[in-house]
């Protein structure tokens, strides 16, 4: 494997592949922060040099994280398909690069082609990538997952409906809730993330949210993000729910610090099948986000766009629903500013596309970041020409619970319009009934929750 090159007289030479793939990644604080990134645009041009000649076999032949040492690399490897990697293992990933942005590839050679990738390789070439590679390649992937509503369909924009409390009252959390679907917002979840990680209070929003639903027919799906277990003992007692929730990380060692295990996601995903309130056949929602590894100090000297692959490839065991990134949340460790947060934004999509995956983004940022909601704005509008699956819906675009900036639900309302997108068809059916929507576009009635007292 050859690990060197001569660029304009200066002769660079790196370590092992581990090296080569941080250093060849845009520039992110956090790798800076790990020790991982390169010191100079030069040496970065090097390392991306030296990636783009290496082949995927010689990628997957050297492990960065092997898997005798790692459960998220063996469920990886066990997902490859033989004669597919046969088929591609040859191909250089500037090869790769190029035919996936060959206006000629075709969307059934992209599906098949993602069997035979690993994650390694998949950020290998999102390395070699420009943010405009990132758009157009993403575009011509579609996933398409059906819970009750069905995401993923080319000029389909959902959003997740994200009515958080700071004391999970349930009349404050409806509230809100009203507001987002008179708006447009829900067809992807309407989905809490809890203060109270408790069964108790998990139960009781979990079946205020589900007798609101059924009152009002609403095809969609609900789901309180608390930790899988705390779901896993909420379904036993009969907390009726759409999807069952977890954040995840890229290592196992990660994974350890969240309290989650494959073994345990297996068990979820068993009681999930049997008991969640959708026609399916998706019932698994997950979240993730560069840098928690590192957070967790166990990011195993592995560069954060490399990780967070890896997490796609542990979410891929699942066949979920929904996974998005929380693109901006951890903060300008890991993500400085806004530049670096636009950036991971599209790889993280780009990426979960490529491994196959009903990839949205919480397109966000914390008030201690070099970014402001015009960063934000802008991150929309280059995810929704990369056909992104879905926003968030975040009252005023500001969650007053988790205490960071988000997508509001007037920003998936003037993308669709913007870009002729409409939302699951299933819930535009709805809209339709409700007086909220016409021919694809809101009605003057949109924006009045007060419709839902009368």
């Amino acid at each position: 494997m050859k690990l060197a090159v001569r660029l304009r007289g200066e002769q660079y030479q790196f370590r092992d592949l581990r090296e080569v793939m941080a250093k060849a990644n845009e520039e992110k604080s956090g790798d800076a922060l790990a020790g991982l990134a390169a010191e100079s645009v030069a040496e970065r041009i090097a390392a991306k040099a030296v990636l783009s000649e290496l082949t995927l076999g010689q990628i997957r032949e050297h492990p960065l994280i092997p898997p005798e040492e790692d459960e998220v690399s063996r469920v990886i490897e066990e997902q490859v398909d033989p004669a597919e990697f046969t088929r591609i293992r040859d191909w250089s990933v500037a090869q790769l690069r190029e035919w996936l942005l060959d206006n000629r590839t075709q969307p059934d050679e992209l599906a098949r082609l993602r069997r035979g990738l690993t994650s390694e390789m998949i950020a290998a070439v999102c390395k070699l990538m420009s943010n405009l590679d990132l758009v157009y390649a993403a575009a011509r992937m579609r996933v398409i997952a059906r819970a009750n509503t069905s995401l993923g369909q080319k000029g389909v924009l959902a959003a997740r409906l994200q009515p958080n409390h700071p004391t999970d009252s349930v009349a404050g959390i409806l509230a809100s809730t009203r507001a987002g679907l008179a708006y447009g917002i829900g067809d992807a979840v309407i989905g809490v993330n809890p203060v109270n990680d408790t069964v108790q209070s998990v139960t009781q929003v979990l079946r205020a949210l589900d007798e609101f639903v059924q009152t009002w027919q609403i095809p969609t799906q609900t789901c309180v993000l608390a930790h899988v277990t705390t779901m896993m003992r909420a379904a036993e007692q009969g907390a009726p729910f759409g999807l069952m929730f977890q954040s995840l990380a890229g290592t196992q060692a990660a994974n350890d610090s969240f309290g989650i295990s494959v073994a345990m996601l297996d068990e979820a995903y068993a009681i999930a099948r049997e008991q969640a309130k959708v026609a399916g056949p998706n019932v698994m929602y997950f979240e993730t986000g560069q840098g928690s590894e590192l957070s967790a100090e166990a990011n195993r000297n592995v560069d954060q766009v490399t990780l967070e692959a890896r997490c796609y490839g542990l979410a891929k065991r699942y066949q979920p629903f929904l996974v998005n990134t929380v693109v901006g949340f951890i903060g300008p460790e890991y993500l400085y500013d806004a530049k670096q947060v636009i950036r991971a934004g599209l790889e993280d999509h780009f990426m979960g596309k490529l491994t196959g995956l009903p990839m949205g983004v919480d397109v966000c940022y914390t008030n201690h970041m070099e970014a402001d909601q015009n960063d934000l704005e802008n991150l929309e509008v280059l995810l929704t020409a990369a056909g992104c699956t879905y926003f968030m819906g975040v009252p005023q675009g500001d969650d007053v619970m988790l205490n960071y900036q988000s997508s509001g639900f007037h920003d998936t309302a003037a993308l669709r319009e913007l870009f002729g997108l409409r939302p699951a068809p299933e819930f535009e059916a709805w809209l339709e009934s409700m007086g909220l929507m016409r021919d694809g576009r809101l009605t003057e009635r949109a924006g009045d929750p007060t419709i839902f007292f009368k």
